[in-house]
């Protein structure tokens, strides 16, 4: 141990840091929210995406702070947790390292403990979840644990809280006494036949004094040996080890060479040896051969007929609860939010008869920007709460064996099902806490590839044009046309994903396929309820704050250049004329000196349109009365041009103010279209045409396509825009848009090409953002745009394009286009070639081959 190490604790003063170390599902963040209750924070550690979860607590006035470390069954390089916990381990050096290990299967665990032992840190052990090792007939003799592994301990049952005040204790006694401590294990792993190569190195890094590697030498010396990546990165960062890391590479291919056998197999062989010694000396099963309950639960839910059946349930459930029922509880969180922006109103500058200033307009689109994305909350409350319920209780590793075979054929992961089913696999998802869901993917190529393509699920907000466009030209196959676009974007998703899994991702690491089938548990609720909380917490912040800061630039490209001179003076004028007909309306009315000049006038307008939007909001007759109370309270001289009255100037009063707000509403929203019209992003919808008249696309399509790119929904906004209806008609935005789009030439097969387009149109702008969060990297945000966006094109151009050449109708056009796609996700399925899988090597595939059915024999 390096003498800074062995320092550590005693340097830290009154101020801890412990790190909990240990696989998958041993309960560790249970634990972890046991030590610290409701003192935790998360964030990621730089430059990845792994949660970084600590939190702290006060033991006899020394703060100690807990970090909660990914789950990891190993110090290898593989994944991405690995790394992330090696560096961890090896650069932040920790005072107290925590091994959870889950009493049910100890010797899965013990391949960590011997790894971490070796890297020299105070070291206590915690056999955690020892209720469910007695309810299988281990019983475990903590005292011999002890002795093997030399260092402290304590038995635990981690969502009980037992164990948490031993845990407390041991990790006291280490800061207390951290010369005398035995928390530094001096167990020794025999290597054998590699002991000598071994030695021979940790002696030359001893003698290395400009090496500081945060870690035992012996630990850095087997890594060595072993040809660990990071071992080796580790100590090239000293140049003048060059020519000792080619002598260890020569020690370690002699070795090979010798005994057939890597380096690798050897050493894994050696620690599972190690673990298998231990467990035998510790362990006493008394139901030797009892078929376990988790088993016979595997035996229907993984059975190869009823598995599928099954997952449909539990993801038609999750749909079900969060999309559906979640956007129920959205209505009730919506009134609130209104309210919000009310007050925000109330606090802002008056708005003008026809101009607001511009600190009001941009203030109210920020707002109405983070409403927009407030207002998912109770969805994403709910799902992520079915979500933590799924991982707590095993069956989350089972959604992962049961279609990881199927996906892996297309560049995918098991884990990458999650992802699409919240997307969108059934129409009404959303793509970012799709993308959110990546995060636990451990193969690099196979979650980068996850992210780009779950943005082609039919999210939500898609679903409008796609309703719009199908009530205008597929009237008579409504249902078929759906299921088409529905299923379609799924054969996209898979394509793309093997397209770039042998093109731009085919250099990204891949991480060995490790399957874990834990024990199921019964999740708890407090645990559900805070993963939930953190996890939603965490999207509003990375998220909400980033959305409400481009929408200013979203906000500067629909509102500039503006209206012309002339614009402006028609508009002024005919506010003009309505303000002199309101004042002749008005001659003689008593209420009129109310209102003495413009300025009042347009303030009274003001409390109108107010007075009239909390009306409507208010529920009952009750609460319709209150508004009524406040309004007469608040403003006394223009509460008769508010409220219906039996006075005859009163009511002459409110219907010529009902007349006022309503021509100034019509004014607005005339000025606001023509804004868009001459905005910036109208301009490029019209530079657009001669690249997007190939897919059918004139510019009102463009500026809605482009609009929607802040949020899909605003597409059929847009479209409701510029497809206005003329003076005395009533018609709908179908017929409107229906009518003069055939009068253009326009037919179903245009609109076939639109829906394509859409469907694998870019993400929308928050979308975008958790791309950019999740991979850390501003070149594949800006991917996840234009990859899409060039696909998208050349689909529809091609669909349009060849559609018209052989004279097809639309639905003759999508039925060929679809069943194309289904034939290449046949085609490329039955091509079994792994593209890129790297396995582990064979010793260390030994080493975890029990970690995949979960159990210690």
């Amino acid at each position: 141990m390096t003498e800074k190490t062995a320092g550590a604790a005693g340097a830290t003063g009154r101020r801890l840091r412990v790190a909990l170390a240990g696989q998958q599902n041993a309960g560790k963040s249970t634990l972890f929210n046991a030590l610290t209750g409701v003192a935790q924070h998360i964030a990621n550690y730089p430059g990845v995406t792994v949660d970084k979860k600590s939190g702290f607590y006060l033991d006899h006035g020394r703060r100690v702070e807990v970090v909660d470390l990914p789950g990891t069954y190993s110090l290898t390089s593989f994944s991405l947790e690995e790394r992330v916990v090696r560096r961890f381990l090896y650069e932040e050096r920790p005072d107290v390292v925590v091994n959870v290990l889950d009493a049910s299967n100890l010797r899965r665990g013990l391949y960590l403990t011997a790894q971490l032992i070796e890297l020299g840190h105070p070291l206590i052990v915690v056999v955690n979840m020892m209720d469910v090792a007695e309810r299988r007939g281990l019983k475990i003799d903590l005292n011999a644990l002890a002795r093997k592994l030399k260092v402290p301990v304590v038995a635990s049952i981690g969502r009980k809280g037992v164990g948490r005040e031993e845990l407390r204790a041991a990790i006291r006694r280490i800061a207390d006494e951290p010369d005398t401590s035995p928390a530094i294990s001096d167990a020794r792993l025999d290597y054998g036949a590699l002991e000598e190569t071994i030695g021979w190195v940790e002696e030359r890094l001893a003698d290395s004094s400009g090496l500081d590697a945060g870690a035992a030498v012996r630990g850095l010396a087997v890594k060595l040996v072993e040809g660990d990546a990071e071992a080796v990165r580790l100590v090239r960062e000293d140049p003048r080890q060059a020519v000792f890391l080619e002598e260890v590479a020569e020690a370690r291919k002699n070795f090979e060479t010798a005994h057939d056998l890597s380096t690798g197999d050897h050493v894994a062989a050696i620690r599972d040896r190690f673990a298998g010694e231990i467990v035998t000396a510790s362990v006493r099963e008394s139901r030797k051969g009892a078929v376990s309950a988790s088993e016979r639960v595997d035996r229907l839910l993984l059975h190869r007929i009823l598995a599928p059946i099954f997952l449909v349930l539990v993801v038609w459930g999750i749909y079900e609860i969060s999309i559906v029922q979640g956007y129920e509880l959205t209505k009730v969180t919506w009134p609130f939010l209104a309210s919000l922006r009310n007050f925000a109103a109330q606090w802002l500058p008056e708005a003008g008869f026809l101009y607001d200033p511009q600190i009001r307009s941009l203030g109210l689109w920020m707002v109405d920007s983070a409403n927009t994305l407030l207002n998912y909350v109770p969805i994403f409350l709910i799902l992520f709460a079915l979500i933590a319920i799924l991982e707590d209780s095993g069956y989350m590793a089972r959604i992962a064996f049961i279609l990881d075979r199927i996906l892996h054929r297309f560049g995918l992961h098991g884990q990458s099902t999650l992802p699409f089913i919240l997307a969108g696999v059934f129409a009404g998802g959303c793509a970012v806490p799709g993308v959110m869901a990546t995060k636990g993917i451990p193969d690099e190529r196979a979650r980068l590839a996850t992210i780009l393509t779950v943005p082609f699920m039919n999210c939500l907000a898609k679903i409008p044009l796609y309703t719009l466009l199908i009530n205008i030209y597929f009237v008579e196959a409504k249902g078929l046309v759906l299921f088409y676009l529905s299923t379609i974007t799924i054969f996209a998703a898979l394509l793309v994903a093997k397209l770039l899994s042998v093109s731009v991702l085919r250099h990204k690491e891949t991480a060995p396929f490790v399957m874990e089938l834990p024990h199921y548990h019964l999740p708890t609720l407090t645990g559900v309820l805070r993963r939930s909380i953190d996890r939603t917490w965490l999207y509003i912040k990375k998220v909400g704050t980033v959305v409400v800061a481009v929408s200013v630039v979203v906000y500067v490209l629909l509102q500039f250049p503006g209206l012309s001179a002339d614009q402006e003076a028609v508009y002024e004028g005919r506010a003009e004329a309505a303000i002199a007909e309101f004042y002749d309306e008005m001659a003689g009315n008593p209420y009129l000196a109310a209102v003495p000049d413009q300025a009042a006038l347009t303030g009274l307008v003001n409390v109108y349109t107010d007075y009239r939007t909390e009306k409507l909001m208010a529920q009952g007759a009750e609460a319709s009365r209150a508004v009524d109370a406040r309004y007469e309270n608040r403003y006394p001289e223009f509460y008769p041009f508010l409220k219906r009255s039996s006075d005859k100037e009163a009511r002459t009063a409110e219907r010529a103010l009902k007349t006022l707000a309503t021509t100034r509403k019509t004014l607005r929203r005339e000025m606001k279209e023509e804004r868009i019209v001459n905005s910036l992003l109208g301009q490029v919808g019209r530079s657009l045409e001669p690249v997007t008249q190939f897919a059918g696309f004139d510019w009102k399509i463009n500026v809605a396509l482009l609009s929607s790119f802040a949020a899909r929904e605003s597409s059929v906004a847009t479209l409701g825009v510029l497809f206005q209806p003329s003076d005395g008609e009533n018609d709908t935005l179908e017929e409107r848009m229906g009518t003069e789009q055939r009068a253009a030439g326009y037919s179903a097969l245009g609109a076939v090409a639109l829906m394509l387009f859409f469907a694998l149109y870019p993400p929308c702008l928050a979308t975008t953002i958790m791309v950019r969060v999740q991979t850390q990297s501003y070149r594949w945000m800006i991917f996840s745009i234009v990859f899409p966006t060039f696909l998208g094109l050349s689909v529809a151009s091609a669909v349009f394009t060849l559609g018209g050449m052989f004279a097809l109708s639309g639905l003759e056009t999508l039925t060929i286009t679809y069943f194309t796609a289904f034939a290449a996700v046949i085609l490329v399925g039955l091509f079994k070639r792994p593209f890129g899988r790297v396995l582990p090597p064979p010793g260390l595939f030994a080493a975890r081959r029990r970690v995949m059915r979960g159990e210690s024999r």
